[in-house]
């Protein structure tokens, strides 16, 4: 029995999607264990190109059972809409194959009013929200007041529970923001369009998982995000409302008793950080805009381009550490293919001292990269499928890379597609 997590080492878009969609071959369950539908996920395979927002990737296997779990901000409307999205591509979508926690909160309309209603107000201060309402849920969430998909079973107390909720959001959205209400029947008209279109989905998952454990089965972790935009380890206050961490798998999965028995980090071979916040090795004008071109740098949820910027060690080892990694995934290597020398942030100095450690999210501000430059192999490695056939000076960049982070890298990707990769 395997319970692997695969998880993001550095600010999120690191790739996960295609080391799911790669490795569900060998395991029975995928399982979402937070966040939203604020990021995506890419795939590349024989289906076609997907987008997953809220979907795990493992609903492009067949066979494999995906849960989106208690830990998930679960909105109806987006679920649903990228549900028949995948479904009009050939993708088989059931409540066999697709199965959602009754302990999952809904995030509702008034959730993404908020959001974008506070990044208005926040002006340039603003925290770099996709503006899919995941901070008004989670804070909403911790509060106790949200309504939770199992609640769809019984409509009475749902409409009773929600009009509670209505008269206390209505006071935010009307006096603090100065915003229209909600009325009762508005939100009751969506979860009949949405709510009842996700209730066969519904049921109890932590026992489904928990018979899952006792037969034996595999079961995969998908993270959104990375380690660096977790809430409690990330760069506060520009992290997500979640954490994105292997060790919260079994809490938001639904079975807090399992115990992980390994954790792939992914890690791309620069770095790339979509919205706000400290990214000490981001690079800026052609030199920025060549690399961004090369890897297709773009945000899947959003379409905005990504900031990019040298591969980060400093960063890295932190979120290895973080992330409690057993093995890394490093990917995108072959988009440096074109550079003569590649720059490495090995360093940061913070005033007049230098260190490797990552620093408190105050002194980031302060921060500057020490980069080196490491030699390139200068020719096109997307077509190699074996270690020893990757350029001498690809391979001593990889080993490189797992020195200084301290993690044996055993998967390299050279490639979107499934099959794209160079075991080691």
């Amino acid at each position: 029995m395997k319970n692997c997590a695969i998880v993001g080492i550095n600010w999120g878009d690191e790739g996960k999607g295609r080391m799911v969609d790669l490795l569900t071959e060998d395991y029975n369950i995928v399982v979402r264990y937070q966040g939203g539908g604020n990021a995506g996920h890419t795939v590349v395979n024989d289906k076609g190109k997907f987008a997953l927002h809220l979907l795990p990737s493992g609903i492009l296997r067949s066979g494999v059972v995906n849960i989106l779990g208690n830990g998930v901000a679960l909105d109806p409307e987006n679920l649903w809409a990228e549900m028949e999205d995948v479904r009009s591509k050939g993708v088989d979508i059931t409540p066999e194959n697709l199965k959602i926690s009754d302990r999952a909160s809904l995030l509702l309309p008034w959730h993404r009013d908020l959001d974008a209603l506070e990044e208005q107000r926040l002006g340039d201060k603003k925290y770099g929200s996709t503006k899919q309402g995941i901070a008004p849920f989670y804070s909403d969430k911790y509060q106790k007041k949200t309504i939770l998909a199992g609640e769809l079973f019984y409509p009475d107390e749902l409409r009773a529970h929600l009009e509670d909720l209505l008269e206390w959001k209505d006071l935010t959205l009307t006096r603090v923001y100065g915003s229209k209400p909600y009325t009762a029947e508005e939100l009751l008209s969506w979860l009949r369009q949405y709510g009842e279109a996700i209730r066969p989905f519904v049921c109890d998952t932590g026992a489904y998982l928990k018979e899952a454990q006792a037969a034996g089965k595999n079961i995969l972790f998908e993270a959104q995000l990375g380690a660096l935009r977790d809430l409690d380890y990330g760069i506060y206050p520009y992290t997500t409302s979640s954490n994105t961490l292997a060790a919260y798998a079994p809490i938001g999965a639904g079975l807090p008793s399992l115990k992980l028995t390994e954790v792939i980090g992914v890690v791309k071979a620069y770095s790339t950080c979509v919205g706000e916040g400290p990214f000490v090795s981001e690079m800026g004008g052609e030199e920025a805009d060549k690399l961004r071109e090369a890897g297709a740098e773009y945000g899947a949820k959003t379409g905005r381009a990504r900031r990019v910027g040298a591969l980060d060690l400093v960063a890295t080892r932190y979120g290895v550490e973080a992330q409690g990694a057993t093995k890394i995934a490093l990917t995108k290597l072959d988009v440096l293919s074109y550079m003569e020398k590649i720059p490495v942030c090995v360093k940061y100095r913070v005033g007049e001292k230098e260190t490797d450690r990552f620093p408190f999210p105050t002194e980031l501000g302060f921060a500057a990269p020490v980069i080196e430059y490491w030699e390139g192999w200068g020719c096109d490695i997307s077509g190699i499928r074996r270690w020893e056939d990757l350029p001498e000076a690809a391979r001593r960049y990889v080993r490189r890379i797992e020195e200084a982070v301290g993690c044996p890298i055993a998967y390299v990707s050279v490639g979107a597609e499934r099959d794209s990769i160079i075991l080691r």
